[in-house]
């Protein structure tokens, strides 16, 4: 089944994401979550009525555990969006308010860290565990990295256009330097770092998925029994800094936060005076 008139709401969402220069990301959960919508009810959702929004919404919340999970938040996001590209200053329908939950991030401790670095049985596993770790990559930040990006002189790292379109410089440890060169010598990726196969079996820079499975086997051979992401081990990577002296300011700029305020919430851990930035793998492993 199709709804014709979503093909023309999709386009100009596209054309005002573009435009506002936000992330493929974002257009992709909002269209998804409006397509859903869409489908539901065989018309677009600028033509759905109030009561037809909060049924749908009701049904949406009473599917998750709270109104701030993914689908749920997306939707009521992405009609906000499209209310505001529309023209539509009158809104059918109050759109609930999403509050964040006021959680603590999951932070594993220095010796699991080693152990699921430890973990993975090919270097090319063990080194997308220590990119994300010991440079507090986000998923799509590791999967960009291009060999360009490389200084193994200086020993630093060029992460370009990170969230929020910015980019920044990262300090690289002894270890992956070394660990990175061996894995060029043997693999010889052409453009990007990290690479996987198309379904037609043709090189390609690794997926969001492939990231995930890496993460989650080495989580698995590894008998740590928290919960481990990706994102997991970026909150590792700033809680860790804290703990060994490096300041809230120097870790805000690392992890290529906007605000302090979202940094903010690693200063359960420690927080100390200026110093010069460094890995964590290079304290770790006493380099």
């Amino acid at each position: 089944m199709s709804v014709p008139e979503f093909a023309t709401l999709y386009q100009k969402l596209k054309r005002s994401v573009e435009l506002a220069g936000k992330s493929q990301s974002t257009l992709t959960n909002y269209a998804r979550c409006l397509a859903h919508l869409a489908l539901h009810f065989n018309c677009s959702p600028l033509d759905l009525d109030e009561e037809q929004i909060l049924d749908y919404l009701h049904f949406l919340k009473s599917q998750h555990k709270t109104p701030s999970d993914s689908f749920f938040k997306h939707t009521v996001y992405g009609l906000r969006y499209a209310y505001r590209v529309f023209g539509m200053k009158e809104m059918r329908v109050v759109l609930p308010s999403i509050e964040r939950p006021k959680t603590l991030p999951v932070v594993l401790n220095q010796r699991e860290i080693k152990q699921l670095l430890k973990t993975p049985k090919l270097l090319k596993h063990r080194l997308v565990l220590a990119m994300l770790y010991g440079c507090g990559l986000r998923n799509f930040e590791l999967r960009n990295l291009q060999r360009k990006d490389l200084d193994f002189d200086r020993m630093m790292l060029h992460v370009r256009q990170g969230k929020g379109r910015k980019d920044r410089y990262v300090p690289l440890s002894k270890m992956q330097v070394r660990g990175l060169q061996r894995y060029f010598l043997a693999e010889n990726p052409y453009t990007w770092c990290f690479t996987g196969n198309d379904k037609s079996g043709i090189p390609c820079r690794i997926s969001s998925q492939g990231v995930q499975w890496i993460v989650r086997e080495a989580r698995k051979h590894s008998g740590i029994q928290k919960e481990i992401t990706a994102h997991i081990l970026r909150h590792s990577y700033a809680t860790h800094l804290l703990e060994m002296g490096l300041d809230i300011m120097s870790v805000k700029d690392l992890l290529g936060h906007a605000d302090i305020q979202t940094t903010l919430i690693y200063l359960h851990v420690a927080q100390s005076g200026r110093q010069k930035p460094f890995s964590p793998l290079d304290r770790l492993y006493g380099q």
